[in-house]
């Protein structure tokens, strides 16, 4: 699918940032496993902030740390498995097998610096690039797949 259904938000600071998060998390479908979302954006621009406060919001409790150096973070949740996942240390789509990629894919996968394996686009369902706007932040959220878009607009309700 195309990217044809596009939205921009702005974010004032890292609160905005978090109830998006939380807005996303509201948005998707109570099954969402299969799911991939991609972050985008560069350091400090709130990937992680917008992953914690998404795992808060399904149900997690407790810390949250960035998974730079793990790669991955898995998290048993009431809705299911939601796997935080780092690919800045990656450096090709051959190397996704290492982290168990397709046990993966099993639940909802939510991936930092995407654009290090460019071929994760065509099984993704969103793509959100989080940008520095003046004194804040923009998030700009595309849907990658027919379930995405679904979700956009969930959002947009919201």
């Amino acid at each position: 699918m195309a990217e044809s259904l596009t939205r921009v938000l702005p974010l004032a600071d890292a609160a905005a940032t978090a109830r998006l998060g939380v807005r996303l998390a509201a948005a998707l479908p109570a099954n969402y496993a299969g799911w991939l979302i991609l972050l985008q954006g560069d350091l400090g621009a709130g990937k992680s902030t917008l992953a914690r406060a998404l795992l808060h919001a399904l149900g997690h409790e407790g810390a949250v740390p960035s998974p730079t150096y793990t790669l991955v973070e898995p998290y048993e949740l009431p809705r299911g498995t939601v796997y935080h996942v780092d690919l800045y240390r990656v450096a090709s789509t051959a190397e996704l097998e290492f982290l168990g990629w397709s046990e993966l894919r099993e639940g909802l996968v939510l991936v930092e610096w995407p654009e290090r394996v460019p071929a994760l686009d065509a099984g993704a369902d969103l793509r959100i690039c989080l940008d520095y706007d003046g004194d804040g932040r923009q998030a700009r959220l595309a849907a990658l797949s027919t379930r995405g878009a679904a979700c956009l607009e969930a959002l947009q309700r919201s």
